[in-house]
């Protein structure tokens, strides 16, 4: 990956319209004299920074009389008339600021908690899983402490205590219940086994699609992740491409870290680089690795700033660290060196 340097020139306007000359001689008799050009020259900026030019016809107006553009204000008209004269031209222009005041707005919204804990759930997915029985996302953290808690017992759900389903069957008909009662990720779940035709379902794309759309639609972020990744990956052309950046900015407003980083990858890839250092540190800040070192790969080649990139840095271990708790360390430690695993049930 290659990095291009923005260096954007800021230049200062001073304005002013003629001299004013005092014919009075500076005061001797005290220490701090006023200098009458200083303040002429502020009140001047002043005036000149309540005045703003017609963008289509050029004439001068003060700011509180001027027509602003609806959208993206960042233009102001004498009128209506010149606004309208001027539309086919703002278009593109107040479209691409439309979209960064949008983009300037978002941050990653909290993580959902854990419902025993109440510590935010980790961004990584396999380090939580959905019960079937009552619908709810548990970090594997509470699930180790439930079964060390009730001498080693692996067949009940930490939250609710219900026994574990024995058959697929079972566990799908569970599912089932679930959607009908508008469980969101109870519809991404489902989604997932139609994509990849599990447990005992027929691979079916078409209706994996129609699962994690009602699924995004009820607020689960990640099935709009997957809606996107679908259009981006498994079909193609321009319009597909479309649909996926409009999924990947669904899920990322929801609180979808891998969409929000897509977002970043895609624009960087359009051109947009700036736009994409927003949706890098955004994910950063969330909590989320890859987006953290492509931002520090940017700040090693100058295009990200040194604050930039230390605010983004503190924020992130900040999100870690309210991720983290003594029984999630535990849980991926003992996992990891296999000395402890889930039962075997559908959706680990």
């Amino acid at each position: 990956m290659s990095y291009i340097e923005d260096n954007n020139d800021h230049q200062q306007y001073v304005g002013g319209s003629g001299e004013i000359t005092s014919s009075k001689e500076e005061c001797t008799s005290c220490d701090q004299n006023i200098n009458v050009d200083n303040i002429t020259e502020d009140l001047n900026s002043v005036v000149l920074d309540d005045m703003s030019v017609c963008a289509n016809c050029g004439k001068e107006g003060k700011n509180g009389d001027m027509n602003n553009c609806n959208k993206c204000k960042s233009v102001k008209y004498c009128n209506a008339a010149c606004k309208k004269k001027h539309r086919t031209k703002h278009k593109k222009a107040c479209e691409r600021r439309v979209a960064e005041l949008h983009e300037e707005k978002q941050e990653h919204p909290p993580n959902e908690e854990c419902p025993i804990c109440l510590v935010p759930l980790p961004i990584t997915a396999n380090l939580s899983s959905f019960q079937s029985c009552c619908g709810k996302v548990v970090c594997h953290g509470c699930i180790y402490a439930m079964e060390m808690a009730s001498g080693g017992r692996k067949d009940l759900c930490a939250f609710c205590r219900k026994p574990y389903t024995s058959s697929y069957d079972e566990e799908i008909e569970r599912v089932n219940k679930l959607m009908e009662r508008g469980n969101g990720m109870a519809f991404y779940q489902l989604g997932g086994c139609y994509a990849n035709g599990l447990y005992d379902t027929p691979q079916d794309y078409q209706k994996a699609c129609q699962l994690w759309l009602k699924g995004g639609e009820l607020g689960c972020a990640t099935a709009y992740c997957n809606l996107g990744m679908y259009y981006e990956r498994g079909m193609g052309g321009e319009a597909y491409k479309k649909k996926a950046k409009y999924y990947f900015e669904l899920a990322a407003m929801g609180g979808d870290v891998d969409a929000r980083s897509f977002l970043g990858r895609d624009e960087y890839r359009s051109g947009n680089q700036q736009r994409a250092i927003k949706h890098w540190i955004i994910a950063a800040r969330a909590g989320e690795k890859k987006s953290l070192d492509v931002i520090k790969d940017l700040f090693m080649h100058g295009t990200v700033a040194k604050d930039e990139y230390a605010s983004t840095l503190r924020a992130y271990h900040e999100r870690q660290k309210e991720m983290k708790s003594d029984e999630r360390d535990k849980a991926a430690f003992l996992r990891t060196t296999g000395q402890w695993h889930l039962t075997s049930k559908l959706f680990e």
